[in-house]
């Protein structure tokens, strides 16, 4: 063990995992490579957990950040803010939400906390709709336990959260029908799910399920749902965290796969956006934005250094169409692992789009998972120079395959090819 693994078991939470028998220092990077403290390079294919998004100290964010560092790093939301105020509105455009206002946090878990918050205030409900198989961060609702009703605009916690079918196309007692009749099968569900409770604030969901493997519904699936909820009222939330900017290739947010009754009423975002830095946020209709009847404010969201790198981040990402290189690159990387998966009786599935890629593993013959040789995976794709992510929900162990959305053809074949030798090595 090394003298730091040792330190940060002795003063760190037993909880706070860690990937690898040997864990890794990270020191530095440079495009979609990293490096550890002993030296060795690696190629990315998980970028701080979908958060590198563009590449790592990509000159035009550390340039933004330190030029913004020079000048000021924070005031809070108490003052005028002009980078926030910049950013808000470029958000705010891209986001297809109508009369669209922005409130930045500090990260995914604050955003969805956010906008439960906004949703159940607006509804006046704490009953919650959530898809199975979901993850939306660790926090519980700090508006619950505020002892100051100048400060606590709404008492509806703890919530009552329903799950609702269709986040895993795959598994699960429809898996083995056709994508309509998936569809239509998981909109019965809700509908029959509706009919027991009282009214819920929200359905909330990701596009993609990050955590959950990278496993997704059929196209249309969150449009037929908006379809039952618009006639209760019920609010649509889209947790973007890991899905947003462009990452799927095809859209540049998730949802717009399932866009066709519309917009969601509110989108949180985090991650990618900040290429690092610190960002979070929740785009919602003016409406429901303003439906908070009491003070708040965000110390630290909307920050002006974070702010900086969004900016610098996000105008590099539209002006070298990130998203089309995803779709491009993403879809080659998808091809050459199917290519592979073909040849290996462990791996279940292939699935994802862009560089958003989930390759699960199962024992060979079975529907039953293999989370020793998905971790097994990890270490020979890590000696031989390549990181990537696991995940799964029920009874699921999958890889994830993320890398910042600057991905060569090359690297990405690369990275394919020492996969290939990790897969081979370890069946």
């Amino acid at each position: 063990m090394s003298d730091l693994h040792a330190r940060h078991r002795k003063v760190l939470p037993d909880w706070l995992a860690l990937y690898y028998e040997d864990p890794l220092e990270i020191t530095h990077g440079e495009g979609r490579h990293v490096w550890d403290a002993e030296g060795n390079k690696y190629l990315d294919f998980f970028g701080g957990i979908l958060t590198t998004m563009t590449a790592h100290a990509l000159p035009e964010v550390t340039k933004a950040v330190s030029e913004q560092a020079g000048r000021i790093n924070h005031s809070s939301t108490l003052y005028l803010n002009r980078p926030m105020v910049d950013l808000a509105e470029r958000i705010a455009h891209i986001s297809g939400i109508p009369d669209a206002r922005v409130f930045f946090t500090t990260s995914g878990t604050e955003a969805n906390d956010t906008a439960l918050l906004l949703a159940t205030t607006h509804r006046r409900s704490n009953t919650v709709l959530a898809m199975r198989n979901s993850y939306h961060g660790r926090s519980f609702s700090a508006v619950g336990i505020t002892g100051n009703r100048g400060w606590s605009p709404t008492s509806l916690s703890p919530l009552q959260t329903l799950y609702v079918h269709g986040g895993v196309r795959g598994r699960g007692p429809f898996a083995a029908l056709s994508d309509a009749e998936f569809i239509e099968a998981c909109v019965e569900d809700l509908k029959d799910l509706l009919g027991h409770t009282r009214p819920p604030a929200a359905l909330i969901a990701e596009p993609i399920q990050g955590v959950g493997g990278f496993t997704s519904p059929p196209d249309g699936l969150y449009a037929a749902f908006r379809d039952v909820l618009n006639a209760y009222g019920i609010l649509w939330i889209a947790d973007e965290v890991q899905t947003g900017w462009g990452r799927t290739g095809e859209h540049f947010w998730g949802w717009q796969a399932h866009g066709r009754s519309g917009p969601p009423d509110i989108v949180t975002f985090a991650k990618g956006i900040g290429n690092g830095m610190s960002i979070g946020g929740v785009i919602a209709r003016s409406e429901i934005m303003n439906c908070l009847d009491a003070n708040s404010i965000s110390t630290f969201g909307g920050t002006q250094v974070t702010m900086a790198a969004g900016l610098a981040n996000l105008s590099y990402l539209l002006e070298h169409d990130l998203q089309g290189n995803a779709r491009r690159v993403g879809g080659l990387l998808i091809e050459r692992l199917r290519a592979v998966a073909a040849q290996d009786p462990g791996v279940r599935e292939v699935r994802g789009r862009g560089l958003m890629i989930g390759v699960e593993l199962t024992k060979p013959g079975t529907d039953l998972a293999d989370p020793e040789r998905a971790a097994a995976v990890l270490e020979a794709a890590r000696a031989d120079g390549l990181l990537i992510g696991q995940g799964g929900g029920h009874d699921t162990s999958a890889l994830r395959i993320a890398p910042p959305l600057s991905l060569t053809v090359a690297e990405a074949e690369e990275g394919a090819a020492i996969l290939e030798g990790a897969l081979r090595s370890t069946q």
